[in-house]
């Protein structure tokens, strides 16, 4: 299932923009003149130090500021979300079990009772709604990223106080905390209980490290919440690389093994492995780039799919986010190439001309074209590649989708 869609900002009214502005000013954010970056992981740290630091006059921090707390403000109606809330009770009788169904599989039309489900790859059953815990799991960690980093930018205690309660109710409150592990996701009914493949939910648990990030020193996230998080992710970390899910996950040679290298670098980063977060990455070049990807910049195993664009841009978005952790830790995964050509650039210049209008797309996409799928990954390979092109369908995509990421990435 491709990942959620990233927030799109709405024109606020000028009663709410003067309220918005009048909340900030009664806190402010010290100013500093060389502030530390904030450790996080997939936002730029010197960026967001700067921006921190900038005169509030500045335009490009107002037009930031803006942008994330329209989004966080949005954010703090919302939740808090708990995996003991869905109706469903998974196979193991407790609800602290993540769950979820495997999105493309429907009712058999030839059984009585519909099972074994077969598969419709990019249609979607509706009956996964039935079971809240994906939606909720993506929408808390997008949700508590984007409050954090209000709190960091602005200093409005509020948020860092809101994303704190979405990050305690979802791993640390014994009363509602999910158990770390993903063995029920993406099961099929008439088949099995959780599959592999559900390990790619758990890709929005990267929003999390980096909200930690920006709540630090705030005094709504305590050293003994901190503690806990970490504690939660050393266990899950070892789920996904011990069990037998996250093994196949590991295996998969689509875009599921790139977004399961880009948990396990970024989890490794969080709780201060650095040299298994090396290793990830550096692996990526030979298991990840050197066979998903021909000469010419094309991804078989994504082109195959019904919605081919779409994963097309959602492994190189999960490639270009592997690089940009690898950029934490000296390995450089944006100019790796192997000897015939294969590079995460030549992918980049695969669907350049598609995204731009130049060539229309001729492999399967049933639900239907987006240029702006590029637009996440394109950001990144714009700020890595400094390539002007880039850059410029990069502002192009972003004029009618403009997002508090897009904006962050596009900053110099």
């Amino acid at each position: 299932m491709l990942k959620l869609s990233v927030l799109t900002l709405c024109t606020a009214t000028a009663l709410a923009c003067a309220a918005l502005l009048s909340a900030t000013a009664q806190k402010p954010m010290p100013r500093k003149a060389n502030p530390v970056p904030p450790r996080v992981f997939l936002f730029n740290a010197r960026e967001l130090a700067r921006l921190r630091a900038d005169s509030p006059n500045d335009p490009s921090r107002q037009k930031v500021l803006r942008a994330v707390t329209a989004a966080a403000d949005r954010a703090m109606k919302e939740g808090p979300f708990a995996v003991t809330q869905k109706v469903v009770t998974p196979p193991s009788g407790n609800k602290h079990d993540y769950m979820s169904q495997a999105p493309y599989f429907w009712p058999n039309p030839n059984k009585p009772n519909g099972l074994p489900y077969i598969r419709h790859d990019g249609r979607h059953n509706p009956e996964i709604r039935k079971i809240t815990d994906h939606d909720e799991f993506g929408q808390m960690g997008h949700d508590a990223r984007t409050l954090a980093l209000a709190y960091y930018l602005t200093g409005n205690a509020a948020y860092a106080e809101r994303a704190a309660l979405l990050l305690r109710t979802w791993f640390l409150d014994p009363a509602t905390r999910m158990n770390p592990n993903l063995e029920f996701a993406q099961g099929i009914p008439g088949i099995n209980t959780g599959r592999g493949t559900g390990v790619l939910e758990s890709r929005f648990l990267t929003d999390v490290p980096d909200a930690c990030g920006l709540l630090a020193g705030s005094q709504a996230w305590t050293a003994i919440d901190q503690r806990g998080i970490e504690g939660w992710f050393t266990q899950y970390l070892h789920w996904i690389t011990t069990s037998d899910h996250g093994k196949a996950e590991a295996a998969a040679r689509n875009n599921h093994g790139s977004w399961y290298d880009v948990q396990i670098a970024d989890f490794a980063l969080f709780l201060g492995d650095r040299a298994l977060a090396a290793e990830v990455v550096e692996r990526a070049k030979t298991r990840r780039i050197a066979i998903q990807i021909e000469p010419d910049g094309r991804e078989p195993l994504e082109l195959a799919r019904t919605n081919a664009w779409g994963y097309s841009n959602f492994n190189l978005e999960a490639l270009s986010q592997l690089a940009t952790l690898g950029d934490e830790v000296g390995v450089d995964l944006w100019n790796f190439e192997t000897s015939d050509g294969r590079s995460i650039r030549s992918v980049v210049n695969f669907l350049l001309p598609y995204a731009a209008g130049e060539k229309k797309w001729d492999y399967p996409q049933i639900g239907g074209f987006r240029a702006d799928a590029m637009l996440p990954a394109l950001e990144r390979a714009a700020k890595a590649y400094r390539d002007p092109n880039y850059a410029a369908l990069a502002r192009k995509l972003g004029a009618e989708r403009e997002n508090v990421d897009t904006l962050i990435l596009s900053e110099e």
